[in-house]
């Protein structure tokens, strides 16, 4: 199962994954699910993308950071369902240590880099409902564009020592990681060395990014809820909320399974109960996104349909 050369042990670590492995007699059958699941949300999120980047009227704040995010979902899909796809297609349930370390950093990445962004898109529901005559000048389309940069790296920064700390722990007896994919919680369940450093640097971080990104997206709403109520007309409160729900649906999804998942130490782990949150959160939210953002918004329906009248006039011409 694992080759071990003394002083070089993690390079040749080679760790098994659960991987549904207790439900044999359904391997066809969610190999056949998760790979519906995978090209729904690679298209639907793919195509919100596309249109943002190709028509013009959509390159407005609100629209660029949704594209942000529609970009970001499909980065954290291709980090976990491929090699999930490919262990339930060829039976072969094994990750090297590397490519476990890769996994864990993108994810973890990425996961950061949505805490961030989400914020960051709460902010923007707050200049527009709270500070309309001043969206312009706070929410620039080139203060949106370095805002969204500064979200990226800032994420992948944070990530940077929590790699390197997994890297360098040794793995003495169990090589089977009790999921389906290289998670923080079930890689350290299975290591000899000491992750007192690594708990603490999580909870740290967890108050530090997390919390704060948290915070700010609560007292965002906070503040957009009280201007809401103030508004005199039912109708006018609905349509300017209406603009922030699509938004809070997808934070509450987040931000309630990331917490369930994570907020806890790490002897409390339950490896069935974990892996059915963290299919919530790697496939719900991803899945759900194009939906919620699409479906009501008329601007974004109208775009969609220059866009493929345009694909196509151009395939017409060809």
């Amino acid at each position: 199962m694992h080759k071990i050369i003394s002083g070089n042990q993690s390079k040749e670590t080679i760790f098994t994954m659960q991987c549904f492995s207790d439900q044999q007699d359904v391997q066809i059958p969610l190999f056949v699910t998760f790979l519906l699941i995978f090209l729904i949300i690679i298209i639907g999120n793919s195509t919100i993308f596309a249109t943002i980047t190709l028509i013009s009227q959509l390159h407005t704040p609100m629209y660029m950071l949704l594209g942000s995010l529609s970009f970001l979902d499909i980065s954290y899909t291709l980090t976990t369902l491929p090699k999930l796809l490919l262990m339930l297609c060829t039976q072969d349930k094994t990750i090297s240590f590397t490519g476990c370390v890769i996994q864990l950093y993108f994810f973890i990445g990425f996961t950061c880099t949505e805490f961030l962004l989400l914020s960051v898109m709460a902010y923007d529901r707050y200049v527009a409902v709270c500070q309309p005559l001043h969206y312009s000048l706070l929410m620039s389309l080139k203060h949106c564009v370095k805002l969204i940069i500064v979200v990226w790296a800032a994420g992948f920064l944070d990530t940077a020592p929590f790699a390197l700390l997994i890297k360098n722990l040794t793995f003495c007896s169990s090589h089977y990681i009790e999921h389906f994919f290289c998670d923080f919680t079930p890689v350290l369940k299975i290591t000899c060395s000491d992750t007192s450093t690594i708990e603490i640097l999580t909870y740290i971080n967890g108050v530090v990014m997390a919390f704060s990104a948290f915070t700010l997206t609560c007292a965002s709403y906070v503040v957009i809820i009280c201007t809401v109520v103030k508004i005199q007309s039912s109708e006018g409160r609905k349509k300017t909320f209406s603009t922030c729900t699509s938004h809070l649906t997808c934070v509450t999804i987040f931000y309630g399974t990331i917490i369930c998942s994570y907020i806890r130490p790490v002897q409390s782990y339950t490896p069935k109960q974990d892996t059915y949150f963290a299919l919530l959160y790697i496939v719900l939210v991803p899945i759900l996104n194009p939906f919620i953002y699409t479906m009501k918004n008329k601007e974004f329906k109208e775009s969609f349909g220059t866009l493929r009248a345009k694909i196509a006039l151009f395939h017409l011409e060809k």
